[in-house]
């Protein structure tokens, strides 16, 4: 797959400068602070636009290899073929170059539509494409309690967009007495596993040889995105839905939320998280 990145000196940054006014009670000082920008950007394959999606511009390489492998563009990673960022004054344009097998069932996806930050599941022109069959997980990887709880601790020295900005989400890969391997941010917290699991892709790694960590809630879409590249843990911050814990239990993926503070709540299949001591269960 050949790969041809942006100029990021020229083009949209991922965050930008401003003088604020900060108030602490009556007192207010004016400070410098970071802001992460948000820019449009558009996939477009083999010359046909396909979906608009707002995104911090940055690693958007990763983002298109991950985005074509979870949406069921591409099945593999080298049936993407090429890509090139384009950067214009409106947004960023990522033109991808994949079999011409594969952009024959694109044609039928129809898929032309806006997709917003938060948005997982926009430009779905009806509910099979929102809500997609998931191939069952089948890894047996075995993540100590202690691990995941030392990887979360390390993550927030990694979140260099973060720590700036406040603003953004990560998704960290984690394999287990190797701790954190790869992290990506974004303002979307799909985009920002669409990215890791696209690095992961390009590096030649097994997503099934480590474990996910999301600073967001876990939603349905980043448990479908991580089931469907073998991904079978998937840890987030906060709480899941209900709709991702129904797909988690149906596709034998370990769902565990509010991963804090040496706390966590397993929801399903928990054989895979151990523990050094058995819980008293009240």
């Amino acid at each position: 797959m050949q790969t041809l990145p942006s100029n990021l000196e020229l083009g949209w940054p991922s965050y930008q400068q401003s003088t604020v006014e900060r108030w602490k009670g009556n007192s207010c000082s004016r400070q410098l602070d970071y802001i992460a920008e948000e820019a449009p950007v558009s996939l477009i394959y083999n010359n046909m636009p396909h979906v608009v999606m707002l995104a911090t511009p940055k690693d958007l390489e990763d983002f298109a290899l991950g985005f074509s492998i979870t949406e069921g563009i591409v099945q593999r990673a080298d049936e993407v073929l090429s890509t090139r960022v384009y950067q214009r004054s409106n947004g960023i344009e990522v033109r991808v170059k994949i079999t011409e097998q594969r952009f024959g069932c694109l044609a039928d996806k129809g898929r032309n539509l806006t997709g917003r930050t938060g948005c997982g599941l926009c430009g779905s022109n009806n509910l099979d494409q929102a809500i997609r069959p998931t191939n069952p997980v089948n890894g047996r990887l075995a993540v100590p309690a202690t691990e995941l709880c030392s990887a979360l601790d390390q993550l927030r020295e990694r979140q260099t967009l973060n720590q700036l900005t406040g603003a953004v989400h990560a998704a960290a890969w984690v394999v287990p007495e190797q701790g954190i391997q790869y992290v990506r941010e974004d303002v979307g917290r799909h985009n920002a596993l669409d990215k890791l699991i696209g690095l992961l892709l390009r590096s030649g790694r097994n997503p099934a040889d480590g474990f996910l960590i999301m600073t967001s809630r876990a939603s349905y879409e980043l448990v479908q995105k991580a089931a469907t590249v073998g991904i079978t843990l998937l840890a987030a911050i906060s709480a899941p839905t209900g709709l991702a814990i129904r797909l988690a239990e149906d596709t034998g993926l370990t769902l565990v939320g509010f991963a804090r503070n040496d706390q966590h709540v397993v929801y399903t299949h928990s054989e895979r998280l151990t523990h050094t001591t058995y819980p008293t269960l009240l």
